[in-house]
């Protein structure tokens, strides 16, 4: 009797067990298989617009991404001499830029007296000369580094306006040379006139009498347009000209005599030949143009050749940058 209650008790024990194992297996398997379900769930990938019934399940081709066409050597050699070329430019435009603008507040000609007459002031030609070719190469040199058409674009039409511009000057001054004349007359006998109060001015005439060896607009008694060198004026200056109209200013030729031009606008040319220069500076330039035709041809076509191969060169670059985009 006791021996099979042992047993009934046993087996009682063991099939609860054995079922209970049986159980958490089925579990274990059921999460496993799941968890399988949905990992192949995620890696499927989603039907396209385009993927049918027989293409779902399949895995779609990716095409790969167009690279963008890099420079050839020519192109970046291009680049890099617009680059250097603009940006020498540009610190000479800024080297023009501040010594006009030195010489206009040396001068004080921004005072409230001054600023009337700033506008006939020769530093302004400096000042505008160096804003503009500071401003139109720092536009290039920027954009060839930068490789920016916008500022390219710019530039090239900048120079594009200043090769026409200089064309037509050249045309306009071949044209009209008489009226040209007439202005640099006018012009010189403003200068005279302006000769003891501008400096500027003062240096810009000494050098042109100096180096053309004349004296005054058409002769020697131009001067007499000057309120300190007329005939009726007082003082020692009267009926004078200028140390730079003499021929020779310089005593034993160590010091500078500035009055050896005193009284010369009194004597008549045959005495004057021999103390001051009779020729006016207007005929100087004439002669002056006539025997460096040449030269000045020259040199006018190489900086016209420049600035066009300037063109061309930015005209490519734009050209690159562009079909770099397109193809990127």
């Amino acid at each position: 009797m006791s021996c099979f209650c042992l047993s009934e008790i046993s087996l009682f024990i063991v099939c609860p067990v054995s079922s209970l194992k049986t159980d958490t297996d089925r579990e274990l398997s059921g999460v496993l298989q799941g968890t399988d379900e949905s990992s192949t769930e995620e890696q499927a990938p989603e039907p396209g617009p385009n993927d049918g019934p027989g293409n779902q399940g399949r895995t779609r081709e990716v095409k790969p991404r167009t690279s963008s066409r890099p420079f050839s050597l020519r192109d970046c050699l291009l680049k890099y001499l617009l680059f250097f070329s603009n940006l020498l430019f540009t610190v000479l435009g800024l080297v023009v830029l501040a010594l006009g603008l030195w010489g206009l507040i040396n001068k004080e000609s921004f005072a409230q007296e001054k600023i009337g007459q700033i506008s006939t002031d020769p530093m302004l030609v400096f000042v505008v000369l160096g804003l503009v070719l500071s401003t139109l190469c720092l536009s290039g040199c920027v954009g060839a580094l930068r490789e920016n058409c916008c500022l390219l674009q710019v530039f090239s039409a900048t120079v594009l306006v200043l090769v026409a511009a200089q064309v037509l000057a050249a045309i306009v001054a071949y044209s009209f040379q008489g009226q040209i004349e007439g202005y640099l007359r006018s012009g010189m006998l403003a200068a005279m006139v302006r000769y003891q109060d501008d400096l500027d001015l003062r240096f810009i005439t000494d050098e042109i009498q100096i180096g053309l060896q004349c004296c005054g607009a058409d002769n020697y008694r131009d001067w007499e347009v000057n309120m300190y060198y007329n005939c009726s004026a007082p003082g020692v200056l009267s009926c004078g000209v200028p140390a730079t109209c003499c021929v020779d200013p310089l005593e034993n030729g160590t010091v500078w005599n500035s009055q050896c031009g005193v009284g010369s606008q009194q004597l008549d040319e045959f005495s004057a030949q021999s103390v001051i220069f009779l020729g006016g500076c207007l005929g100087g330039m004439s002669r002056w143009i006539e025997q460096h035709t040449g030269l000045i041809g020259s040199v006018g076509i190489v900086l016209l050749g420049v600035q066009i191969i300037t063109l061309f060169i930015t005209t490519r670059l734009m050209d690159n940058i562009q079909c770099s985009k397109a193809t990127s």
